[in-house]
């Protein structure tokens, strides 16, 4: 899964590693953890994956003597419409990653989130007038024929695999206009999107609103630590990585996902996807290939 940017280090430590392993371990793990409630619908997942965030960033905040910060955010226009940008970005990634989960596609979310570091790379070229090098430009060529493999093969666009990848990208690229810390960004994020999940909840009722039984309530609960906790993780450990490193750690989670969805799930790969997916590894290692070179 793609990160949020980070600051640039002179070098990785043992914490950083662990941190962003973790998180992206964690994440790799989660389509296991929405397949439990694949019977319920797509948008109330969503709405508690906010409700139940709030209590666990804000915990964090707490924990670590933040909350000026975002009493600070909520004061400031500019940056609650920021916030609801990225909100709104977010809200869209989620939906589409559990709705593929639930819809048996989640071979397609791991096509996204593979595709997503080279979409990053050509937003950094067409938004922000950064110079591609050879490479770089190879990679992004080579992701999006693989794209045009897998629209001819289906016949339709992936639209789930390019919504998770527009979505996660363009959060990422907004994210960096954020004028607070990660972790306090998340949870004024999520206290923007709070009236809306509380309102499709409470329209639900109680009965419609936990699913149908005391299993779905906890897991529904259980919402929020696994949305919250991966990206408190990550945000931490950026701290310590050079972008290079994290940009490379970033595999683990797409390739984790990957492997669930075909091992786990049984989905099948397809023709397209058997083509589009050698495809797309391999603009991953030019990509790669050229972190490195920069960051030698």
């Amino acid at each position: 899964m793609t990160v949020l940017p980070a600051p640039t280090r002179t070098g990785d430590t043992p914490r950083g590693f662990a941190f962003a392993i973790l998180a992206y371990t964690l994440w790799g793990f989660l389509p296991l953890y929405l397949k439990a409630l694949d019977h319920l619908g797509p948008v109330e997942v969503v709405a508690h994956r906010i409700l139940w965030s709030v209590p666990v960033a804000g915990a964090v905040l707490i924990a670590l003597g933040r909350t000026t910060d975002i009493a600070v955010a909520l004061r400031s226009p500019r940056t609650i419409a920021m916030g609801m940008v990225t909100a709104a970005l977010i809200t869209a990634n989620w939906a589409i990653y559990v709705w593929s989960v639930a819809e048996g596609r989640a071979i397609d979310a791991a096509l996204g989130y593979y595709i997503n570091p080279i979409f990053s790379v050509f937003l950094g070229a067409a938004l922000l007038g950064e110079r591609l090098t050879r490479l770089q430009t190879g990679a992004v060529l080579l992701a999006a024929l693989a794209v045009v493999v897998l629209t001819v093969e289906a016949g339709a666009l992936p639209l789930a695999s390019l919504g998770l990848t527009l979505s996660w990208g363009l959060y990422a690229l907004a994210k960096k206009q954020l004028p607070i810390g990660p972790n306090q960004g998340f949870l004024l994020e999520v206290l923007i999107l709070t009236p809306f999940g509380l309102g499709y909840l409470l329209w639900l009722g109680p009965a419609g609103a936990f699913g149908g039984s005391l299993a779905d309530t906890l897991l529904l609960m259980g919402c929020g630590v696994v949305t919250a906790v991966p990206l408190i993780l990550y945000a931490n450990g950026a701290k310590g990585l050079r972008l290079s490193t994290i940009a490379i750690l970033q595999y683990i989670a797409p390739t984790m996902i990957f492997l669930v969805a075909v091992l786990v799930f049984g989905e099948e790969v397809g023709l397209g996807r058997a083509i589009a997916l050698p495809m797309i590894w391999v603009a991953l290692g030019l990509y790669s290939v050229s972190l490195l070179r920069a960051r030698r």
